[in-house]
């Protein structure tokens, strides 16, 4: 394959991943609007990753969701006035405040998981789990390649075509 047309086939696999990502979106926002649940999909990644670590920190928080710590104090601020989540002082560094869920915030994983179960079933459809593990090993190439050199990390030499 000629450097042309490898770059076209990037940049449709760079559109693809936008794309995937978009119908993922849409899907739990359409979710969240026919179920009359008020929270953004930014608000929800919040509170999917709470509900598998309760009481991390905001930067835990950010880290985990590609956002920066000021983003997620907006989202965490709208989660607190939705009573949702709280934030508690650690005792072991006061300068550092955790985010725990409330009942009202659990609760909601409760309602929430048939249809998160159900969205991802679907993306799953006629798919076998070898193509994901292939995808998801390419994709973690790709990132390894881009955060090599936009951190100045030292980078594999790349390979002869």
């Amino acid at each position: 394959m000629n450097t042309a047309d490898s770059t076209g086939v990037q940049k449709e696999f760079a559109h693809i991943i936008i794309q995937v990502n978009t119908a993922f979106r849409q899907y739990v926002q359409q979710k969240l609007k026919q179920d009359k649940v008020d929270l953004t999909f930014e608000m929800l990644q919040i509170m999917a990753y709470l509900w598998e670590n309760d009481g991390a920190n905001q930067q835990e928080i950010a880290d985990a969701n590609l956002k920066d710590k000021a983003s997620i104090t907006y989202l965490i601020d709208n989660l607190t006035q939705r009573k949702l989540v709280y934030r508690q002082g650690d005792i072991c560094d006061r300068r550092n405040k955790l985010i725990f869920l409330t009942d009202q915030g659990r609760h909601l994983q409760m309602a929430l998981l048939p249809w998160l179960k159900e969205m991802y079933a679907t993306a799953n459809t006629d798919i076998p789990a070898c193509e994901f593990s292939k995808a998801m090993q390419t994709l973690r190439k790709v990132i390894s390649n881009l955060k090599c050199h936009t951190m100045m990390e030292k980078c594999p030499k790349p390979l002869e075509t």
